[in-house]
């Protein structure tokens, strides 16, 4: 699935975008080539990848050092975490952006082999878990999780979004090795699969389910959210690398909060810059890296994610990919407290409780629409009035987002699970959190989409 069109120059991406500035660094001196492994279609990581590279703000970073050096970032991009870790362990990337189940495989690989990695900054994380879903073809009959055991579910063992489906499957109470039939794929290879028809469920991680849910050919069956376990991305570098050049890893994270800086900012432009760079539709991006998307974007290195993180360790050992894992260790957080300063402390006590993410992802802002031909979103106050926009200029409404109004995860209007509760209109991703609403509020019905619009209108 990459495109060759990534391999285009640095300065080609940098000329639609103001965000940093500034071009490769140049001058006399020794020359020296930097290494980024990142994940262009992995949209959660943007901030250490794909829009980092569309602004040139490492390059602008790396200029200002004047060390007598002219270095050179050559920008590799992977379709999964894997090849990033295979490439670092061997010396070949200095810096690299990853989910948090491929962190804890980097950091058990990088110790056995002598090659140790470390874990420097986080780029885009979901305090419930929202960046992971199983879907299932949009013909399915499926409906629950219960519904999967002796079915055929793709995934990629090793990776967030197979850790949510073990934990997804145990709380059903199915067998996650024997209840179902575990395929191992690349996410691209997935979803061509769930299409044909070889594969009756996909679990996977940002952007694939939100991109097939777009595209028609899949339909949310769970939202990693249910979990309320948090789920997030962050950027690893070769321990040798980090102590030989702090300097430049430095730069590399002053680059990192700049892009989070520019996206927070200006997210619609910003989800325009990475669709363009990726061929991903910028209405997907959106969902995930918009002002309320799935992901929210910080480089800190929050307590609750190592917490987390830790957490992830017994998954992994139980499919036999790693064993123990020193996840205290495998932590660095010197050289971003460095590269932040004050910010950093600023930006860890600016996080949001854990209790109160799916509230404020739920807030009233959070029901956008963005309008054909328009920079700008518009916010409405209930999934109600939105609806009653969007039945209104129906042609004129590229797309619209709502939040799930039990885990706060954003989903498309028009592909979410819609629930009549008196005179309210409540959204949901999945089928199984609308039914466990209905069943807990008497009156309370599922309906269809186009019933929605109705009585929104």
């Amino acid at each position: 699935m990459k495109r060759t069109a990534l391999a285009a120059s640095t300065a080609l991406l940098l000329l639609p975008l103001t965000g940093c500035g500034g071009s490769a660094a140049a001058g006399d001196g020794k020359n020296v080539t930097i290494t980024v492994g990142y994940q262009s279609k992995t949209i959660n990581t943007v901030t250490a990848g794909t829009l980092l590279r569309s602004l040139g703000c490492f390059e602008k970073e790396l200029n200002a050092l004047h060390d007598g050096h002219t270095y050179k970032v050559d920008w590799q991009d992977y379709a999964t975490g894997a090849p990033i870790t295979a490439q670092m362990t061997a010396g070949k990337i200095d810096i690299g952006s990853m989910g948090d189940f491929p962190l804890l495989i980097s950091a058990a690989r990088g110790k056995q082999l002598g090659k140790p990695t470390r874990l420097v900054s986080v780029t885009g994380y979901n305090l419930r878990g929202g960046l992971n879903t199983i879907v299932t073809s949009p013909d399915s009959k499926l409906s629950s999780l219960a519904d999967l055991k002796g079915k055929k579910v793709s995934t990629s063992v090793g990776s967030a979004a197979d850790g949510t489906l073990v934990r997804a499957l145990q709380r059903a109470g199915i067998d996650p090795d024997k209840g179902i039939e575990k395929l191992n794929q690349q996410p691209a290879v997935g979803a061509s699969a769930l299409s044909a028809g070889s594969a009756d469920a996909l679990s996977q991680f940002v952007a694939w389910p939100g991109l097939l849910a777009f595209q028609g050919k899949a339909k949310a069956l769970y939202d990693g959210a249910e979990l309320n376990l948090p789920t997030f991305h962050g950027v690893t570098a070769r321990e040798d690398f980090a102590e030989q050049r702090p300097a430049v890893l430095e730069a590399f994270l002053k680059a990192q909060s700049e892009a989070t800086d520019y996206l927070d900012a200006h997210p619609v432009a910003a989800a325009e810059s990475v669709a363009e760079a990726t061929g991903l539709p910028a209405e997907v991006v959106y969902l995930y890296n918009g002002a309320h998307g799935i992901s929210t974007f910080d480089p800190a290195l929050q307590p609750r994610l190592i917490s987390a993180l830790k957490q992830d360790v017994s998954i992994l050992k139980t499919a036999k990919l790693t064993g123990d894992i020193d996840v205290d260790s495998f932590v660095d957080d010197r050289y971003v407290k460095k590269a932040l300063g004050a910010d950093y402390a600023q930006r860890l006590a600016a996080t949001p409780p854990a209790s109160a993410s799916a509230s404020a992802s739920a807030s009233a802002s959070a029901n956008e629409v963005w309008p054909k031909g328009s920079e700008k979103t518009v916010a409405f106050k209930s999934p109600a009035e939105l609806l009653s926009y969007v039945a209104r200029h129906k042609d004129g409404v590229r797309a619209a987002y709502v939040p799930d109004a039990t885990t706060g995860t954003l989903w498309f209007a028009d592909k979410a699970v819609w629930v009549a509760d008196a005179d309210r209109l409540l959204p949901f991703v999945a089928p199984a959190t609308a039914r466990a609403y209905v069943d807990g509020h008497g009156g309370a019905r599922v309906i269809t989409y186009a019933e929605a619009l109705g009585r929104a209108s």
